[in-house]
Formats: C-alpha cells, sequence, structure tokens
C-alpha cells in the first residue's frame, strides 16, 4: 500500500483508509491501485464478508481525483508523464466497474467532502452499497466547474436519479448535504457526527456479514435537517426537462424565484462546451450499461484533455485561481451541435478500447 492508503481486516471486515488529509484525500494513480488492489484481494478472499471505505479525515471523505496532477501532466508529452494520464483514468473507471458490482457488501463513510472520484469509489451497485452520510457530509459532481464532465460512472448513476435531479447536479455542479443526497439516491443511510462513536463500535465489533443490518437499525432513528431538491423538484424537473442546455437556459430565465436566478448565476460560470457535452453524456447514459457508460467517458476524457477545456478550468480554479476560465467558446450560442458531438467519436476500434474488457 502506499503511504496514502492504509488497509486492515478484522472481525470479517476489510477497511480501507484514505490517508491524504492536506489533499483531502484527493486520488493519485498509485491510491487508485491501492485501492484496486486491496479489493480484488478480498473479493475471493472467504475471510472478508465486507468492506468498509473511509477516510482518516473528519474534512473530507475524497475530494475527487488530484486534478494538479492532471493539469501537470496533460499538458505534457508521454515523456513529460502524460502516458499516466492515460492510466490514471483507464484505471479509475476499471475500478468504479469493480465497486459497482462487487460480490460482497461495500459500505462507504461518506463523512465531509465527497465530490467527483471520490464519488466513484463510494457509489457501490444496488447489490451491494451501503452509503452513509452525515451533517459534514458535502456531496457534489462538481467538473463542469473545470471544464470536465461528471465522470466516475456519472453517466450511469445521475441520470437514475428521480426526475431530473441528475441533470440538475450534473449541469450546475451544485453541492449537496445528506437530506438532499437520500433523496436523490446517492445516499443510504444517516449518521449524526454526535454519535459517530457508536457506528465506529458497530464498524468494529460487529461481524462483516453482518454489518449491513446493523448499520441499518443504527441509523433508523435519525432524520437530516431538511435539504433543497425535495422542496425545489417541480422546478427542476420543469427546467431541467426542457431538452438541452439553451431550453434550460431559457426555461429558468421564465422564473423570477431565488432558486432559477441562484441556478441561473450558477451556470454563467460554467463551460458553456461542457455543459452541452455533459447533457448529452447523461441523455445517452440513461439507456446505457454501467460498462458502457465508463467506456464513453474514457472516451469523452481522451477528447476533453486534447480539447483543452480541463486545461483551463484547472488553470483558473487551482494553478492561478484567478477563478476567470476563459471558455472556449465563451457562449451557449457559440456551441454547435457539431461541437458536441465530435466528444462522443471513438478513440479506438471495440477491439481496442482500454476498457474493452468490462461487462
Amino acid at each position: 500500500m502506499s503511504e496514502y492508503v492504509h488497509t486492515s481486516v478484522g472481525n470479517g471486515t476489510g477497511t480501507i483508509t484514505l490517508d491524504r488529509p492536506k489533499a483531502l484525500n484527493s486520488l493519485s494513480l498509485a491510491m487508485v491501485r491501492d485501492i484496486t488492489q486491496a479489493l480484488l484481494a478480498w473479493r475471493d478472499d472467504s475471510s472478508v464478508a465486507a468492506v468498509v471505505i473511509r477516510s482518516s479525515s473528519e474534512k473530507a471523505f475524497c475530494a475527487g481525483g488530484d486534478i494538479r496532477f492532471f493539469y501537470d501532466v496533460g499538458r505534457g508529452s508521454p515523456q513529460g508523464g502524460s502516458a499516466l494520464l492515460e492510466d490514471f483514468f483507464s484505471e479509475e473507471y476499471a475500478l468504479n466497474h469493480l465497486i459497482h458490482f462487487y460480490p460482497k457488501p461495500y459500505i462507504a463513510l461518506m463523512d465531509g467532502v465527497v465530490m467527483g472520484g471520490g464519488m466513484g469509489v463510494s457509489q457501490g451497485g444496488p447489490d451491494c452499497r451501503v452509503r452513509i452520510v452525515t451533517e459534514r457530509t458535502r456531496m457534489a459532481m462538481p467538473e463542469v466547474n473545470i471544464g470536465l464532465f461528471p465522470d466516475v460512472g456519472g453517466s450511469y448513476f445521475l441520470p437514475r436519479a428521480p426526475g431530473k435531479l441528475g441533470y440538475y447536479l450534473g449541469l450546475t455542479g451544485a453541492t449537496i448535504g445528506a437530506a438532499d443526497a437520500l433523496y436523490a439516491g446517492l445516499a443510504d443511510h444517516y449518521a449524526a457526527v454526535a454519535d459517530m462513536e457508536v457506528l465506529e463500535a458497530i464498524l468494529e465489533s460487529t461481524a462483516g456479514a453482518e454489518l449491513p443490518e446493523a448499520i441499518a437499525a443504527f441509523a433508523a432513528p435519525y432524520r437530516p435537517a431538511a435539504g433543497k431538491l425535495e422542496a425545489e423538484r417541480a422546478a427542476i424537473d420543469r427546467h431541467f426537462g426542457a431538452g438541452s442546455v439553451p431550453a434550460i437556459v431559457a426555461s429558468l430565465k421564465t422564473d423570477d424565484s431565488a432558486f432559477a436566478q441562484k441556478t441561473l448565476e450558477i451556470m454563467a460560470t460554467r463551460s458553456p462546451l461542457m455543459m452541452c457535452v455533459t447533457h448529452e453524456l447523461l441523455k445517452r447514459g440513461a439507456a446505457s450499461s454501467v460498462a458502457d457508460c465508463l467506456r464513453m467517458e474514457r472516451t469523452l476524457v481522451r477528447h476533453n484533455f486534447e480539447d483543452g477545456e480541463v486545461i483551463e478550468g484547472v488553470r483558473a480554479l487551482v494553478i492561478d485561481k484567478d477563478n476567470a476560465p476563459q471558455w472556449k467558446p465563451s457562449s451557449l450560442e457559440e456551441v454547435t451541435e457539431e461541437m458536441v458531438q465530435r466528444f462522443f467519436q471513438p478513440v479506438w476500434p471495440d477491439y481496442a478500447h482500454p476498457l474493452r474488457h468490462l461487462d
């Protein structure tokens, strides 16, 4: 294991602890490999009946991929490290697939910041997932903010959220709390921070095979503070069901509510091109399998870095911190259908796709 991922096995439970607190557990390639290695080892190990993934820090479960790394190697040649970028996304998406179909309970303690790649390592499939949020949870798929798109399986799980919630979350990159995560189907249980020691004791003392039932019983009495998605659900479904990003913006402009105006304000700062690409991605993902979604995202990543929108987004947000990205094109009106569809053009023949073995 690397210095940032610690693993242990006890009482039938394999535990993965992310321990890169200064970077809010942002995932490096080494971390992706460590998590994958542990899950593969435990998958067929009869002494491990369940897996828990958690953070050593109260601030963040995982804030996503290491975007500074994306910037540094995304501008380089293979000699300068760009080949590692290819490896990162291929291996991260393969890990997301492994987690979705994991044959044992996969328990994610989503305390603190859970964004982007952090969602990818916590969103198990319906047969294995046990996703716990707290009042500290700050969840988002904020990729459009840096000129990227909701990846790590976002093209699969976002359009499967109720109504048009997934489109709202993917196109705005909005941050939500525990109640909204539960309402959107992106979490299963709520635990109060004040009683985290009780949960810790359950995780430690309960046999792995019995953990899902024990966690459900522990969490049953808890209710998070009210969120905003349920209250704004009708407006979200109406506006974000408009059929295209320009149509969504036009619909929002007819609504003088505080929610609609705030949403317009947020979308005005996002990459126009990548919002349109994201809309198409979610539309396609709604009718695709997990494997096909991840293969599609892998194709988009290659096009995205070749296009350079993500490089500019990371520059503005993380490198220069001027928060003034020069998006190309700079307005929705300039985004053409051809620009959007170019991102979905095959990069590899099917037999050579780096995720061709996923099923």
